[in-house]
Formats: C-alpha cells, sequence, structure tokens
C-alpha cells in the first residue's frame, strides 16, 4: 500500500506513548500505531501485539531505549520486531528504513525559518515516504510545507481537539498524529 493510501484509511494515528495507550489503541479504529515508548527488551512484544490487532506499527526509534542514532538501529527494528515502518528525526535513519523496505518517516520541529529550510532540504536530499511537521497546530506552516512537497504530511504534536484536527487538515496535512487519546475515537 502506497503512504498516501494508508494515510487514507487511517488519517487519525494513535501515537502511544505507554501500555494503557497501547490498550487502548486496540479498541479505536485507528488503523495506524505510532509507538512512541520501548526498549529492546520489549520492542518486539509491543510490535506483536499492534500487527496481531490488525495495524500498522511504526516504531520511533529515537525514543527506543537502547538503540543508538547509527542505522544499525533500523536493521534491529526490521529484523526483529518486523515493524512496518520508524519515525526518527534523523535522516539518515529515515534513508535506511527505505533502503530496507520499511516505511520512512521524516519527524521535523519547525520552531524557525532555520528549521523550515533544513527540513526542506532533508526532503529533497532523502525522500522520506512521509513528514510528520511537529507542532501540528501552524496552519501557515503546514501549508507551506503543502506547497514544497507532494509527500504526504502528518501534523503532529499539541493536537488537542477537534478543531486542532479540522484546521490542520484545511491547512494540507494528510493525517494527524496524536497521544490524545479521545481523539482517536472521533
Amino acid at each position: 500500500m502506497k503512504p498516501i493510501e494508508l494515510l487514507e484509511s487511517s488519517p487519525v494515528i494513535a501515537a502511544v506513548k505507554d501500555e494503557s495507550g497501547l490498550k487502548r489503541c486496540f479498541e479505536s479504529e485507528c488503523q495506524i500505531v505510532f509507538i512512541l515508548y520501548s526498549n529492546i527488551c520489549n520492542i518486539e512484544q509491543i510490535v506483536h501485539q499492534v500487527k496481531a490487532h490488525g495495524k500498522t506499527a511504526i516504531v520511533h526509534v529515537d525514543l527506543t531505549a537502547g538503540l543508538n542514532a547509527k542505522e544499525i538501529a533500523v536493521d534491529f527494528i526490521k529484523q526483529n520486531t518486523h515493524a512496518d515502518g520508524i519515525i526518527s528525526t534523523k535522516p539518515l535513519l529515515v534513508k535506511r528504513a527505505l533502503e530496507q523496505g520499511l516505511l520512512g518517516i521524516q519527524r521535523t520541529f519547525i520552531i524557525d525559518s532555520l528549521a523550515m529550510t533544513t527540513t526542506k532540504k532533508q526532503i529533497d536530499e532523502f525522500h522520506p515516504d512521509l513528514v510528520e511537521v511537529m507542532p501540528g497546530v501552524m496552519p501557515k506552516v503546514l501549508k507551506e510545507i503543502r506547497a514544497y512537497t507532494d509527500i504526504p504530511i502528518i501534523a503532529g504534536g499539541l493536537i488537542s481537539d477537534k478543531k486542532d484536527i479540522m484546521a490542520a487538515f484545511d491547512a494540507g496535512a494528510d493525517a494527524i498524529s496524536t497521544t490524545k487519546q479521545e481523539l482517536w475515537f472521533v
């Protein structure tokens, strides 16, 4: 399935940060799960649970305790967990995911014009499958990224209600990710 088709099937992404969130996301219609917590001892089991519930498992490799910021971390995720993809703020890890046949999501924090310029350069150089823009409550920034690239965009961070979701979609986001569990059920 192409990245945009995946987002169209699940425009609200469950971003889980603990075991209770993991269990709650299984009750939701969210088909994509961002795993924002784990360590090298439990990530395989977490991914297995997500996939056993028929959902797409995306591991935030930067937040997996015990892994370093080297490409071998992506190899470990692929070989040991069979996750569907990874999220990272590190472009080389996203590139490695793409090389390994995993979905590669570039997470970027746009806090100023320098960060915007850097994000655009990374998009051009590494061609991630998806870009997650944080914080996701900045319609002007989302519109600028949308105008710059056809790569599907996920708005994440500080999404607190349905109005934020709709504003992100209106600004050109293809999906939103949120840890706010009540938004997994809207």
